[in-house]
């Protein structure tokens, strides 16, 4: 016979105490852990198979932007769409062309002249030797040569990693042809069905592409004119750097308005307020432009927060470097419009645009109190 405490006990293993929130707990808890693992195997994926998926990806993009031209034809100046794509990759090809041009004179030009800014620096540095204590200069001129040999090697280092740089890009740039050309002879320029996930991603990244190139060479445009009317040394070229760091969102801007310190210091022929507006009114550009013109263009396209939009730049610039740095927004706006597509993921996908799950229940729960 089976007492009523053991009778209990058995009740409650078989569940009394064993309730449906402990199992979904559980559930839970396995969920989070094997989304992690995931994540983790994920990224030493991407980090692994960066020399096929970097070019494949810029291809992705070029051919977004690229198939915005072939719809623009198509539609707008009714070219036929057999007619359209080879006209769009060759135009393509030749603006792609034209900016690897100016770049690659851009980064010669401070090539030829890193030698003289090198030999005025020198001269700097002599001259603030002069202005100091007798014993001080003297332990400094000692050092003298090693001072002078800090800005040398440090240009020396910046030249070969562009140098290096340039370089990789070019030597992908073959492959990402080949991708682009493959992906328009898939059906790539034709619209995505309406309402669908990669309907959405692309609409949202389009716009993204769209706006940042012409907020982009706006600002090149008019940082390079300005530096030009003020008669700093390189101007075409940090003027160029100033619209290829724009899409590095934060930190690009920054940079580009930093870049021309250095040339403004050491340049003899520019004026003490000619380089205060050097450093100012280029800044101010970039504030005004990327704080108010580009929001108010873009809109809520990515609905991404600031923090996320630098964690991701962190992130994919940790795992692919400069291009991975270039890439980071879009990707992460594509990455939550698909996360939002799912019940299971959607709480990411709000934490990426910066709302907490609770911050739309929590109203109603109070107003129905």
């Amino acid at each position: 016979m089976i007492s009523p405490r053991t009778t209990c006990k058995i009740h409650t293993l078989e569940g009394g105490s064993v309730s449906p929130r402990d199992g979904d707990g559980d559930q839970r808890v396995q969920t989070i852990s094997l989304a992690v693992l995931a994540t983790v195997a994920t990224g030493f994926a991407l980090y692994w198979l960066r020399p096929a998926l970097i070019p494949f990806v810029l291809a992705l993009f070029v051919a977004l932007g690229l198939s915005l031209c072939v719809e623009w034809l198509v539609g707008r100046m009714r070219v036929p769409r057999w007619l359209a794509l080879p006209v769009t990759l060759v135009l393509g090809l030749a603006l792609l062309s034209l900016v690897g041009g100016l770049v690659g004179a851009s980064l010669a030009e401070l090539a030829d002249s890193a030698p003289a800014y090198v030999r005025q620096l020198g001269l700097m540095i002599d001259r603030v030797t002069g202005w100091l204590p007798e014993e001080l200069a003297a332990r400094l001129g000692e050092r003298g040569a090693d001072l002078r040999e800090i800005p040398v090697g440090t240009v020396r280092s910046v030249l070969a990693s562009t140098s290096s740089a340039l370089l990789g890009v070019l030597s992908q740039s073959f492959l990402v042809l080949v991708f682009v050309i493959f992906l328009f002879l898939g059906g790539f320029s034709s619209e995505s069905p309406a309402g669908s996930t990669l309907a959405a991603v692309r609409r949202s990244v389009e716009r993204y592409l769209v706006t940042k190139l012409v907020v982009s060479a706006m600002t090149g445009v008019l940082v390079g004119t300005v530096l030009v009317l003020l008669g700093i040394p390189l101007a075409v070229t940090f003027g160029v750097l100033a619209f290829l760091l724009n899409f590095i969102p934060s930190i690009g801007s920054v940079i580009a308005t930093l870049l021309p310190l250095p040339v403004v210091v050491v340049s003899p022929e520019v004026s003490g307020t000619s380089a205060v507006a050097a450093i100012l009114v280029p800044g101010a550009i970039q504030i005004g432009i990327g704080n108010v013109l580009e929001p108010w263009w873009m809109g809520d396209a990515l609905d991404l927060h600031p923090v996320a939009i630098l964690l991701s730049l962190i992130f994919w610039g940790t795992l692919w470097g400069v291009v991975g740095m270039f890439l980071a927004t879009p990707i992460t706006a594509g990455v939550k419009l698909v996360l939002a597509r799912f019940e299971g993921s959607a709480p990411l996908a709000e934490l990426l645009a910066g709302r907490l799950p609770g911050d739309v229940e929590t109203p109603t729960r109070d107003a129905s109190r």
